[in-house]
């Protein structure tokens, strides 16, 4: 079954919804340029009161050295860490106490055996403007599967989850804006339209089989 994580959270109420709803995860974005940011002890607050079958992961650009984001991560009780900036394999593989999931941002030139060299084994396909609400051309992303557990993000809402899981089969999708009703407050009623599109085409997806 296709994953669900809800991205951008900054309120405990949207976190608990999202909860209730059946995500599988949540996002909390600590870049301080994004409109979704979180204080850390806020971040901590909503984190503490998760359900354990709900994943918090931690979004990070370019923090300075893996070791201090891994020693961060695991302060607030981040499980996963979605690193969206230029950090390299080695950068990566030096994170060992958290789950990493490395963010790609997918444009005309991206090539999926990029992902080769990167031993994370997650691997978030963006938009080039992660936020933005803007899509980018699924066919790129065809063949990523065979490099590991594929989330696909950017523009997705209850009305084109469904073809993006028919299309790539990914492990998981990620959404923010499309179920936002301002950047950082989430919509109850599109987060429940969205969970519950990706139930249907998981659904039709297992029936084609």
């Amino acid at each position: 079954m296709t994953r669900v994580k809800i991205c951008g959270i900054t309120q405990f109420e949207d976190a608990r919804d999202a909860a209730l709803l059946g995500a599988d995860a949540i996002g909390l974005n600590f870049h301080p340029n994004s409109p979704r940011y979180i204080e850390p002890s806020r971040a901590a607050k909503i984190i503490e009161k998760l359900p354990p079958f709900v994943t918090a992961v931690g979004v990070f650009v370019n923090h300075r050295d893996p070791q201090s984001l891994e020693d961060f991560a695991l302060s607030l009780g981040l499980q996963a860490v979605q690193l969206h900036g230029n950090e390299t394999p080695d950068y990566c593989s030096m994170i060992q106490r958290v789950k990493v999931i490395k963010a790609f941002r997918v444009d005309p030139n991206f090539r999926v055996d990029t992902l080769r060299s990167h031993g994370s084994g997650t691997f978030l396909l963006d938009g080039c403007s992660p936020g933005a609400g803007k899509s980018f051309e699924w066919e790129l992303a065809f063949g990523a599967n065979a490099f590991g557990s594929i989330i696909i993000g950017g523009g997705l809402t209850p009305d084109n989850v469904s073809r993006v899981i028919s299309t790539l089969h990914p492990f998981a999708v990620d959404v923010a804006s499309g179920v936002e009703s301002r950047p950082g407050k989430k919509d109850y009623d599109k987060m429940r339209r969205f969970i519950e599109a990706v139930e249907r085409a998981d659904i039709a997806v297992m029936g084609a089989l």
